[in-house]
């Protein structure tokens, strides 16, 4: 979608000449000779960007700049003026100005401002819609599940989100809880960032500097400053997820931040408040990790301070039918769009991979499912019972040749949709084209 701009200048050949100069660009330039026009066009569009005279008779620019601003804070305003009057461009800024130009100017500087601005407006949507994703995501309402453990969860997230308190999530992975930390956020800080680190998947070097944010040449390769997930946290919440996979190190800087609630990037000398709220999780028995000296004491008291547990699925299974219903509608389709003997086969399965499992389950057999209800044929073999050792090389008097598992997996993707090769293709990981060829190089039947 092009960038919206109103030109406002009582000379109408300055208003013809920028216009032109616009027009072979990715906008949509509309003009005013007069304040008064400008203001009326505004009411009836919505402009990204009000480039305008300061010097006008009726309302001046600086008029114009006052009631845009005023009602519709988003929109940018650009000043131009034919007088370097130092005082009125201070006096503009203050008033909500983006910058202001002195004519007569390049049109490639205009151009210039003009990106700049439209950038501007951009990322400032899509921070928007991102705070608007991490809201609906995070919504405590996304929790499902009406089992007594889960009222507990519920009934515990809003009490801690009344207080500052650190929490410490307790999970097996998959049980969510990223979803728990992110739903304290939305509940006590959600006008302020989220950020999540996932402590496991870094290693100890890449970690600290995630974490403190480091300055321009303190390491090879440090090229320029770059902020922390603690600094960028600012005064929202920092979900540290798999604390317990820490190195010692990591751990004493850790708890030298909460101990002092402050910190310094790498290489830096200047000290910075920490503000945010810290929300930690981990699937390791911490207090036996503790025992171990594999994770300190101190800092294991500084996290501990309002420990959260969440259920594995197969302690909670009154929850898998809600859950199936959620994911349904996620996918778009009818909450009960699930045959009974399908239901069954996943209320028994005991949920090694706990939600996370199950949602990957839902999603595929939809998938398999197309417009249809979900079949028990249309889940994931495992949860059929089933168990698949044709790839793995156990003692068999001979190992099947190439061309013969092909065929196998062939076939029984066929079987599973219903002699449907663009499904089949998918189910594969390959194209229906390749499919076809395939089938007609292994001799199987195509019609």
């Amino acid at each position: 979608m092009p960038g919206k701009i109103l030109i406002i200048d009582d000379e109408k050949k300055m208003c013809v000449v920028l216009k032109t100069a616009l027009e072979n660009t990715d906008l949509s330039v509309t003009t005013a000779d007069n304040g008064q026009a400008a203001l009326a066009a505004c009411e009836r569009e919505r402009f990204d960007m009000v480039l305008t005279d300061i010097k006008m008779p009726g309302l001046s620019g600086l008029d114009v700049l006052q009631k845009v601003k005023s009602a519709y804070p988003e929109t940018e305003v650009l000043l131009m003026t034919a007088y370097a009057d130092t005082q009125t461009a201070v006096k503009a800024m203050k008033m909500g100005a983006y910058d202001y130009l002195i004519k007569p100017f390049e049109i490639d500087e205009l151009r210039h401002k003009i990106a700049q601005i439209l950038e501007k407006g951009r990322l400032r949507a899509e921070n928007r819609n991102l705070r608007a994703r991490i809201q609906t995501r995070y919504s405590i309402e996304n929790m499902v599940g009406k089992s007594g453990a889960m009222q507990r969860v519920y009934e515990l997230v809003h009490k801690v989100a009344e207080s500052d308190a650190t929490v410490l999530i307790y999970g097996e992975s998959g049980t969510g809880k990223e979803l728990v930390a992110g739903a304290i956020h939305q509940l006590s800080r959600r006008d302020q960032p989220f950020v999540a680190v996932n402590c496991s998947a870094l290693p100890e070097s890449l970690l600290e500097s995630e974490l403190f944010g480091h300055e321009k040449g303190a390491f090879t390769g440090a090229d320029w400053q770059k902020p922390g997930r603690f600094e960028l946290a600012a005064q929202g919440t920092l979900f540290l997820d798999e604390i317990g996979d820490i190195s010692p190190a990591i751990q004493i800087k850790l708890l030298r931040v909460l101990q002092e609630k402050e910190f310094m990037r790498l290489g830096g000398t200047q000290t910075l408040s920490l503000q945010a709220r810290l929300v930690a999780a981990t699937n390791r028995d911490l207090e036996k990790a503790v025992q171990e000296k594999i994770f300190r004491q101190d800092l294991y008291y500084r996290i501990h301070v309002f420990p959260i547990v969440l259920p594995p699925l197969r302690e909670r299974r009154e929850d898998i039918a809600d859950l199936v219903s959620h994911f349904l509608r996620q996918q778009g389709l009818p909450p009960d769009g699930i045959e009974k003997n399908a239901l069954d086969l996943l209320l028994e399965y005991p949920w090694p991979g706990n939600v996370r499992e199950l949602e990957n389950a839902v999603e595929r057999a939809s998938i398999m499912a197309g417009t249809r209800s979900i079949r028990s044929s249309d889940l994931p073999p495992h949860l059929r019972g089933e168990t698949h050792n044709l790839l793995s090389l156990e003692k068999t008097k001979r190992v099947p040749t190439l061309e013969e598992m092909e065929k196998t997996l062939i076939r029984r993707a066929l079987e599973e949709n219903d002699g449907n090769k663009s499904h089949a293709a998918k189910t594969l990981g390959i194209s229906r084209r390749q499919l076809y060829s395939k089938m007609q190089r292994l001799g199987l039947p195509i019609k």
